[in-house]
């Protein structure tokens, strides 16, 4: 990013098929591809990075993780430049590519082969930590069984301990409730002769029933609805002051022996609720806990099963990988001699190496660039330039059983020239057939077999330096392909080089 910006974007948009790993990662991002046609579809993919370091990126029309894009990026473009040269240097990188070649007959072995080790490697771990924590279960053991043996000599109930409460309140106030209710059942209704409201009330709708005036009727009845809503608060008042005489002190007794029992549980577990959880779901930790001799005994026949899966997988995926690297070998030998490179020979070998997600396999790629030299390590045998030529070799076999939509090329021709070159321009060009190919050169050979031709400038003005991309058509190319030549845009004879290039890569 430019200094002094707020931010900086990128977007760009590819063609793709309608159905495989791109689209499914689209999809699970929750974007969509632009239909085309019954078998591809567009995608749109932009990422903006503020000055704060805020980033936003979006697949498909949807916002997106950046993890997302290089999901992605895996599937939609191969980046070839000096350091990717280097990358080729590594036994890793050089694994991928024979699997890359190998196809789905690799692609298949190898996923067998991961989910067979990947639970070999859940099952050790399981009996690793069983073993190793033998005394801290058998005291976990011990610590929930006596605590499951409270909970269920206990037996609470939700909400019990709320309920309690309330109850104990009532009960520790059972003198002052009986006042107040008998003094209001009192009021209302009196069992010793004495005024109360329902005789009051009674006395009034009499002497609204012996006026005349018929507009006190309606009065009068509704004198009568609370006559009736009288009697029965008494008859309620009643009911609650039998209840706190049939209780008193035996039973708040009992609710504060219930409440100390609940509150030895809340103690030690936390609260009552999770104290219930744990009699739910207790049972079932310590039955494996308890379980965990004769549960041994299953896993270690489960990893003895899953041993052999693995060896056989393994061994599957090193025959195949075997194969795949005899064909290998030979079709970037095929290529290599047609790269000015007439005499070498490539070797892709597959030896025993250490177990890991990948397989059981060390991949090397060697290479004996003259007769008579003993096949070695590419990283030791090549330089820089026959390195570029032997990446571009492989990308270019590869290309036939695994393409991918876009590849880039940064000065993939470093360190190579004259008829090696125009080999390079003209693989390129195959590559171009199936993929996108977007190549950086300085090589006039190369960039001769480009469809298309983008000259990048870079210039400032002082303060901001920027860089513009301009086609180039007609006689501009010419005259660019004269100065990479030599150095001339003017020049008759670079200018007539240029033109012969052109044609020749027609």
């Amino acid at each position: 990013m430019r200094a002094g910006v707020a931010q900086a974007s990128v977007a760009g948009v590819w063609i793709v098929p309608g159905k495989g790993p791109v689209a499914d990662i689209v999809s699970d991002a929750g974007g969509d591809l632009e239909p085309i046609d019954d078998e591809h579809g567009e995608l749109y993919v932009s990422r903006t990075l503020s000055a704060e370091g805020r980033s936003r990126a979006s697949v498909g029309g949807r916002a997106a993780p950046a993890g997302v894009l290089s999901a992605l990026a895996d599937q939609l473009v191969v980046v070839h430049g000096q350091s990717e040269q280097l990358r080729l240097r590594s036994t890793a990188a050089q694994r991928d590519a024979l699997d890359r070649f190998g196809g789905e007959q690799i692609s298949v072995a190898l996923s067998a082969y991961s989910a067979a080790f990947a639970r070999w490697r859940e099952l050790d771990a399981e009996i690793t930590e069983i073993t190793q924590n033998h005394d801290r279960r058998a005291e976990e053991a011990g610590r929930l069984r006596e605590a499951l043996a409270l909970i269920e000599a206990t037996a609470p109930e939700t909400g019990e301990d709320a309920a309690l409460a309330e109850r104990a309140e009532r009960l520790s106030n059972a003198e002052e409730l009986r006042s107040a209710a008998s003094l209001a059942r009192g009021a209302l209704s009196s069992e010793e002769g004495e005024p109360d409201a329902s005789a009051l009330v009674a006395e009034a709708r009499r002497a609204l029933e012996r006026a005349a005036d018929p507009a006190l009727a309606e009065i009068s009845e509704g004198m009568a609805d609370v006559g009736y809503r009288i009697t029965d608060l008494a008859v309620q008042l009643s009911a609650y002051l039998a209840d706190l005489d049939e209780t008193g002190p035996h039973e708040l007794a009992a609710v504060e022996e219930r409440r100390a029992a609940l509150t030895t549980l809340i103690r030690a577990h936390g609260s009552l609720d999770e104290a219930l959880e744990l009699w739910q779901t207790g049972s079932a930790r310590l039955a494996e806990l308890d379980d965990d001799g004769d549960r041994l005994d299953r896993l270690h026949e489960e990893r003895d099963s899953a041993r052999v899966s693995v060896d056989d997988r393994a061994a599957v995926l090193t025959a195949a990988r075997t194969e795949a690297a005899g064909r290998l070998g030979t079709a970037v030998t095929e290529e290599l001699r047609a790269l000015a490179m007439p005499d070498a020979r490539l070797e892709v070998a597959v030896r025993a190496g250490g177990e890991s997600t990948h397989g059981r396999d060390d991949v090397a790629i060697l290479l004996a660039p003259h007769p008579g030299a003993e096949p070695r390590s590419v990283a030791k045998s090549a330089s820089g330039g026959e390195l570029s030529r032997v990446m571009l070799a492989i990308e270019v076999v590869i290309a036939s059983t695994d393409p991918v939509p876009t590849f880039v090329f940064d000065e993939v021709d470093a360190g190579i020239g004259g008829a090696a070159a125009i080999e390079v321009g003209r693989r390129l060009a195959r590559l171009a057939e199936t993929s996108q190919v977007i190549a950086v050169t300085h090589l006039a050979q190369v960039a001769a077999f480009a469809s298309n031709h983008l000259s990048v400038v870079k210039a400032n003005d002082g303060a901001v330096t920027a860089s513009s991309v301009r086609r180039l058509e007609g006689t501009e190319r010419e005259a660019e392909m004269a100065r990479l030549l030599s150095g001339l845009t003017d020049s008759d004879a670079a200018l007539t080089h240029a033109r012969e290039l052109l044609s020749l890569a027609v």
